[in-house]
């Protein structure tokens, strides 16, 4: 249980303060590559809760505190379980107080909720959940990784395309939830009607009114784009125009036509947004066509979404790992094992309990507000780091969130910040991000290591060969 309307957690600051300040920079190797694989709705107690001392180090609960005080044992639920739990920016105020607090979705009739539902992890009784333990015992495991945002999905790809969700460059005010219809196109091919949440400084929902989800300020893929020379970049969503396809709700990028049917800029016309078909990353790979920053976007079946999964999401990651780590040296020479950083990590909580409270929540200290206040940090997610030059069972303590993602990638490439930093409200979370550092602590060796396969019951040829599934990642 965690107080309502923390405003800092003066330990979890202390040790932020402290870790900054012992993790001083460091060589990184220079990768050609970097690629970010974002699964769905997850926190690290619910996904690596069967064994939660799979690994020295890791910082895993096996039971919960509820609202009433009372200690709860966290219980297997099968990762393809058939309800949702409630993820939005209220039901992150709610789980301040008591994760038993978050209202709970049954998708479809039949579907028996158990008790407690909050406090469960993915049951792993059949080796289901098992390449995700791999992944962390033979790469990199991060005990501190949180959401940027305190809110769903269409503000946390924000997040991790552009470092904000705000509508403007210097606008004080965030995008907080989903937008207010489902099922419907997303982004600047939205209809006219739909609007999504803002929320101000203060953290409240209610201040301004919804706006359309369409928006103009800068994304890293700006700053990749602006690099002499030019650094190649492609986005992998299984739809055009769905909250989880985040270059969709920028106006420069997308260029709607007329009537916001479709993105009509050139990044959608040359292939940088790839909409229609998310496991052509892996076809991408297997041909040496791999950009040098790459997000890929899960489809329904195997984005781990609660109540939407079908259980493939551990398998689908191995594919992406495991497809790089032995694709054949393409080429000009490159072998992508060698050089490439592969970053895995989950769009928001879902809803689930975790043991470790946000760092810091910012309930505006300043006054006016500063950047980030009344809307960061979240709650933790996972993220598994995984290179040539990252060494085995490495477990990190280190606070990061999405901001370190993007300010890991500009460092590797030599870019500059994606905001202005003329304002309060311009220094986007790569800005932020500096004082946690690029992730340098998952790249201490001094030379490539070996790839180690992780085992999985699906291969990419099996993706790549399965029909897609028509369904969003979420249904939300």
């Amino acid at each position: 249980m965690y107080s309502p309307k923390l405003v800092i957690g003066c330990l979890a600051l202390t040790s932020w303060l402290m870790a900054s300040a012992a993790n001083p920079a460091q060589a990184v190797p220079a990768f050609k590559h970097v690629v970010i694989v974002f699964q769905e709705n997850r926190t690290p107690d619910n996904i690596f809760g069967s064994n939660p001392t799979f690994e020295p180090g890791v910082d895993i609960a096996s039971s919960g505190v509820n609202s009433k005080g009372q200690v709860i044992p966290l219980t297997p639920l099968p990762l393809d379980d058939c309800y949702d739990v409630g993820h939005s920016h209220t039901s992150f105020e709610l789980a301040l107080q008591g994760a038993d607090l978050v209202p709970i979705i049954p998708k479809g009739k039949g579907c028996q909720v158990p008790a407690n539902p909050q406090f469960k992890y993915a049951d792993n009784s059949t080796g289901q959940m098992q390449p995700y333990f791999d992944i962390a015992t033979n790469y990199g495991f991060s005990n501190r990784m949180f959401q940027t945002n305190q809110g769903p999905s269409f503000p946390a790809h924000q997040f991790i395309f552009g470092g904000t969700s705000a509508p403007t460059t210097n606008s004080p005010l965030f995008a907080s939830s989903n937008l207010s219809k489902k099922h419907i196109s997303a982004g600047c091919l939205a209809p006219p009607h739909v609007t999504v949440q803002v929320i101000d400084g203060y953290g409240s929902e209610t201040s301004n009114p919804p706006v359309y989800p369409c928006f103009e300020h800068p994304t890293l893929t700006d700053l990749l784009e602006s690099a002499s020379p030019t650094i190649s970049w492609r986005y992998y969503s299984p739809k055009p125009g769905t909250i989880w396809n985040a270059p969709n709700a920028i106006e420069h990028i997308c260029q709607p036509n007329k009537r916001h049917t479709r993105c009509e800029g050139e990044d959608w016309k040359n292939g940088n947004v790839s909409p229609r078909h998310s496991r052509k990353a892996l076809q991408d790979i297997e041909n040496c066509h791999l950009q040098e920053v790459t997000w890929v976007i899960p489809g329904a079946g195997e984005s781990d979404h609660a109540g939407v999964n079908k259980g493939a999401g551990p398998a689908w990651v191995a594919s992406i790992v495991n497809a790089i780590g032995q694709q054949k040296t393409c080429a000009g020479g490159d072998t992508y094992w060698n050089d490439t950083a592969i970053i895995v990590t989950w769009d928001d909580w879902g809803g689930w309990f975790d043991h470790v409270p946000p760092f810091a929540i910012n309930i505006q200290p300043n006054s006016p507000p500063a950047w980030g206040d009344g809307y960061t940090y979240g709650f933790r997610v996972p993220m598994l780091v995984v290179s040539a030059y990252t060494q085995a069972g490495i477990v990190s303590n280190q606070i990061h969130d999405f901001g370190s993602i993007l300010y890991f990638i500009e460092q590797n490439f030599h870019l500059g910040f994606i905001g202005p930093g003329q304002t309060i409200y311009s220094n986007y979370a790569d800005y932020q991000a500096q004082s946690r550092g690029a992730l340098q602590e998952f790249f201490t060796l001094n030379a490539p290591r070996k790839f180690m396969p992780i085992p999985a019951k699906m291969t990419a040829r099996d993706f790549i060969n399965e029909p897609e599934s028509k369904e969003d990642p979420d249904d939300d």
